[in-house]
């Protein structure tokens, strides 16, 4: 599959599902993870909001990394990598508007007291398919999000060539 196409998929993936769970590391090392709403970008970026109350919140301040899982009803699951960065002014005024046309519902959300939106940028994304065949693929992306590279833990172990799918 190529990128283009990996990259449509994923979004898609993502898109109908509109939630996932996220893990934050804690101020004191600890794993900590949460379900939230996502509202993705074509570039597979991800909005999501969250209060200055959640343990979220406090952990992101300090390790901006962030793992989060979509999709756990069915054979399908997606795995993400990425560095969230807390929004404001104009990309905070952007990404709020991305945010609403996906969860119109939530209108009087930005102006909560406390209320934070950030925008994760993927590093890594595996997309898992369980049925059989089984396919896994894995990307991982360039910091500044330019390009996607594939990569596979077991490509090493088998000495295939990167971005070929294995069952």
């Amino acid at each position: 599959m190529d990128e283009d196409a990996a990259r449509k998929r994923y979004y898609d993936f993502i898109r109908a599902r509109a939630q996932g769970v996220i893990a934050t590391v804690s101020l004191d090392g600890n794993p900590e993870a949460a379900l939230v709403d996502i509202a993705v970008k074509p570039d597979l970026s991800i909005v999501f909001e969250t209060t200055n109350q959640t343990r979220k919140f406090a952990n992101l301040l300090v390790h901006p990394s962030i793992a989060l899982v979509v999709g756990w009803g069915g054979s399908e699951t997606l795995q993400y990598d990425g560095t969230a960065e807390l929004l404001s002014n104009h990309a905070r005024h952007e990404a709020v508007a991305h945010y609403l046309s996906v969860f119109p519902d939530k209108a009087s959300h930005p102006t909560w007291p406390g209320n934070h939106y950030f925008l994760v940028r993927p590093l890594w994304i595996r997309f898992s398919d369980y049925d059989t065949p089984r396919r896994i693929e894995e990307h991982s992306f360039a910091a500044d999000n330019a390009a996607a590279v594939p990569r596979s833990w077991w490509q090493k172990l088998i000495g295939a060539t990167p971005g070929r799918q294995h069952n």
